[in-house]
């Protein structure tokens, strides 16, 4: 499912997104992540363990809500699948979104401390779009 052109800059800027996933009783969490789009997936970077990806392990279909900050009558919703999953080069892809959000080289080191990747295994959550709903714009 592609994503307009009118709202290609939501995910190509560091606008916040909000991904939506299900618990186990099937009620919605939400969570604010930073995300890029290679062309194809949305991808988020988390840790492994965490809630979200916890819940994308047992039920892959997530929501993404993306809002310009300047006009929030324009913003992008995706529904979609989470079709992969990698540990390979997250830290990298981490440093990329500190880059893009926060305009630093290096996530660990900056945000949290260097000495608190120790032990941490990080993710990149591969969104498939299979619904897009562009609003504004």
């Amino acid at each position: 499912m592609p994503i307009p052109a009118s709202h290609r800059d939501l995910l190509d800027g560091p606008v916040y997104a909000t991904l939506s996933t299900l618990m186990p009783d099937g009620s919605i969490q939400s969570t604010l992540v930073w995300c890029d789009f290679d062309g194809r997936f949305i991808r988020v970077n988390t840790k492994v363990g965490r809630v979200k990806e916890l819940n994308t392990r047992r039920d892959p279909r997530v929501t993404l809500l993306l809002v310009d900050t300047t006009n929030p009558w324009k913003y992008l919703t995706i529904r979609g699948r989470v079709v992969e999953k990698t540990t390979n080069a997250a830290f990298e892809h981490l440093d990329r979104l500190t880059k893009k959000y926060l305009g630093q080289e290096k996530y660990y080191g900056f945000v949290e401390p260097e000495d608190a990747k120790e032990g941490i295994v990080r993710c990149i959550l591969k969104i498939e779009p299979e619904q897009v709903m562009a609003n504004g714009g």
